[in-house]
């Protein structure tokens, strides 16, 4: 019997337009009103998350940063996985050499190398990738644009990161050039100490290698009292692969998910956006 419902954000809960829609919020109140325990599992960290799940009444637990970060019902984190600084500089010498963003993401926003006029352009650049038909005209006139310039902290180079001291719990790079970003992604995961994965085809995602999907839910739904069979989990991306290759009692892929994520799933529901979280639910519901 299914307990625990853990599910990813982008691609899977939010539509393309990166809002979760109203039938998908009252069918995730419905799954909790008969008894089941609500959780997101997403590669955003705290901020990025709250920014589309405030406002929509839904309680749950929060896996953030692709696992680096455990949060409760009440917000508060109960666990920390973490990339320590010297593995930060070591990811960061190993890329030197190829021409990709980086964006340091903490608790306390996130940190990007360069000039003002430099990380501008970097966020703006992001955010094309997210919102693929916006002109930039369009893009520096969204609120998640004022957002992310308000909380961005520049600067000059990796030192200052360090002196900082501020705990780092996941790098995120993006490039246009996909060929790039595959290339990137293969020298990385040479790298046994860090967890490489995706959220699209544009981006490379890199956390400390206990740092997990699959593994921290594990870990955390059996803190909780409960077993894996008892959850069910739903995603669309390479980020979901370690939930979806493991053996909770039901992993389920989007429609709209790559096909290593459909070939690992025992289920797969309608597309995000066709509501295939809302619709994997009440089918759940039925039974």
């Amino acid at each position: 019997m299914i307990k625990v419902i853990a599910s990813d954000m982008d691609g899977t809960l939010l539509c393309d337009d990166h809002r979760i829609a109203p039938d998908t919020i009252a069918a995730v109140k419905e799954a909790c009103a008969a008894g089941i325990r609500f959780m997101v599992a997403t590669g955003r960290g705290y901020e990025g998350a709250m920014a589309e799940l405030d406002g929509t009444g839904i309680v749950c637990d929060y896996i953030l940063g692709s696992g680096a970060e455990v949060r409760d019902p009440q917000r508060k984190i109960v666990k920390e996985c973490g990339i320590g600084m010297e593995l930060c500089r070591e990811i960061c010498e190993e890329v030197k050499e190829f021409p990709i963003s980086i964006v340091f993401l903490t608790n306390e926003g996130d940190y990007r190398i360069g000039t003002e006029k430099e990380v501008e352009e970097s966020i703006i650049a992001e955010m094309q990738l997210f919102h693929v038909n916006m002109t930039r005209e369009e893009v520096v006139k969204t609120s998640e644009y004022r957002r992310a310039i308000e909380s961005v902290k520049v600067v000059s180079d990796f030192e200052e990161i360090e002196k900082a001291g501020i705990p780092v719990f996941k790098l995120f790079m993006f490039s246009h050039d996909l060929e790039l970003v595959r290339r990137v992604t293969k020298h990385l995961e040479k790298n046994p100490k860090i967890a490489v994965a995706s959220s699209f085809e544009s981006n490379v995602e890199i956390t400390d290698a206990r740092a997990q999907k699959g593994p921290i839910l594990k870990e955390y739904i059996e803190s909780l009292g409960y077993t894996m069979d008892e959850v069910m989990v739903l995603g669309d991306s390479l980020n979901d692969y370690s939930m979806m290759s493991m053996d909770f009692g039901a992993t389920v892929a989007m429609g709209n998910a790559v096909s290593e994520l459909k070939k690992a799933a025992k289920y797969i529901t309608k597309s995000n956006d066709e509501l295939g979280v809302a619709y994997a639910i009440r089918e759940l519901l039925k039974k």
